[in-house]
């Protein structure tokens, strides 16, 4: 599966499994996850709304942020790299990571598109492990 701002795979496992599986993958690439938001957790808390379970990831490459924000100083609004994992309405666990490119895109700096291009390749990277780990 593909959207055009992102890439996403079904995890055959639970949401606390895909979570640890994602992170484990990701500081393979040179990923640290920062931040994470329990969306259905704040729903049901703020507002009462009952929600399948849905998390946002907010994951950095420190080495390649530094790069990025040297080029462009207010890169800072479009970071960290946003990874989802929720449940869809057919109780299936997805894991989605955000393309760069795209997001990046809206920056207009061409020199941002080679390191656009480079987490790309890592982010999918560490989607495809999961795939990977998934078929063992």
């Amino acid at each position: 599966m593909s959207k055009q701002y992102g890439f996403d795979m079904e995890f055959p496992g639970t949401i606390e499994q895909a979570e640890q599986a994602i992170t484990d993958s990701l500081r393979e690439v040179g990923f640290g996850v920062l931040t994470r938001i329990d969306v259905a957790a704040t729903l049901r808390k703020k507002l009462g709304l009952d929600r399948r379970p849905y998390l946002i990831l907010g994951a950095c490459n420190p080495k390649i942020a530094a790069q990025a924000l040297e080029m462009e100083e207010h890169l800072g609004l479009l970071l960290p790299c946003n990874v989802v994992i929720y449940q869809d309405a057919k109780d299936r666990t997805i894991v989605s990571v955000i393309d760069p490119v795209a997001m990046l895109s809206v920056v207009g700096n061409p020199e941002l598109d080679a390191v656009a291009r480079d987490v790309a390749a890592l982010l999918k990277q560490a989607l495809a492990a999961l795939t990977d780990s998934a078929s063992q």
